[in-house]
């Protein structure tokens, strides 16, 4: 699933014999609309209390310091928000897709950079103490070059791969072709992806799975974190967040078109997961500048 197409489409300034680019500026806003991009992007940000980051169908108000891994063409964006401070330090890393080949991914070594890749699909949140330590060598970036430049970002990666309490921040994503060899999840994400407005069981999609519905449990809290309903509820709801973004619709509407049988049900849902009213999330979101 992806949106992306209804909002601006960043051209990185990266050609095809680069490998790394690397934004050091300091600055007292944010101004570039939410966007996407084929390429990977580090965004470390200093001194930003009050920002708004947008990841995908997530939307918080950042700490004075954060950490992000935005996988590609999953769209994002900061907002100055409520912040005050005139000297935000934000370093911006971007990279092509297919830099680390799937070749070098395969090896055991790299096990941890590839699972992390595949998790970025939907924007990945690194815990408050990880950015804090990483933050001199992230500050020393810019000021290397060469193979010193290559080695130490893929030092980077390779220690935010192993870092621990990292986030998802999407609840969707934007290509669901980077499931590494779980071709059965991959059945099960087609599968509830286009029924989720529909009653779905817990046999129907242990039979898609070819799995008992006690195997299908254990495997869908294994894969997912969260038991079968739950993880409905979550597709359902990152679909219903981005109709109330986009779609001229009641959140009534937006409710059954999003597979909840009430009005209520969908409500409580909404709030457990997004933290937030339906209608205070279309509200939150009516002040980005998009390009459709």
């Amino acid at each position: 699933m992806s949106t992306a197409k209804n909002f601006y489409r960043e051209i990185a300034p990266l050609s095809a014999g680069d490998s790394f680019l690397v934004f050091d500026r300091v600055k007292d806003s944010f101004d570039f609309p939410v966007h996407y991009h084929p390429e990977f992007e580090i965004n470390f940000i200093l001194n930003g209390k009050g920002v708004r980051r947008v990841v995908g169908d997530n939307i918080e108000e950042i700490d004075n310091v954060e950490l992000v891994l935005i996988g590609p063409n999953l769209y994002h964006g900061w907002e100055l928000n409520k912040c005050t401070s005139k000297k935000i330090h934000e370093i911006t890393i971007q990279f092509h897709n297919d830099l680390f080949h799937e070749s070098l991914l395969s090896r055991r070594i790299m096990n941890p950079i590839r699972d992390m890749f595949n998790r970025s699909i939907h924007g990945i949140l690194f815990s408050k103490k990880v950015a804090e330590e990483l933050t001199p060598r992230l500050v020393k970036l810019s000021k290397l070059d060469g193979m010193d430049y290559f080695l130490e970002i893929t030092s980077l990666l390779y220690d935010l791969a192993n870092s621990r309490n990292q986030r998802l921040l999407s609840t969707y994503t934007v290509d669901y072709d980077t499931f590494d060899d779980y071709d059965k999840m991959k059945l099960v994400y087609e599968y509830v992806q286009k029924h989720f407005a529909d009653k779905i069981t817990l046999e129907d999609a242990a039979n898609v799975a070819s799995m008992s519905i006690i195997s299908f449990n254990r495997f869908i809290k294994k894969r997912t974190g969260k038991t079968f309903v739950n993880y409905i509820n979550d597709i359902r709801i990152g679909y219903a967040a981005r109709w109330l973004v986009e779609k001229d619709m009641s959140v009534s509407e937006v409710a059954f078109k999003s597979g909840f049988n009430n009005i209520a049900n969908f409500n409580r849902s909404f709030k457990a997961i997004k933290n937030c009213t339906p209608s205070q999330y279309r509200e939150d979101f009516s002040g980005l500048k998009r390009i459709l």
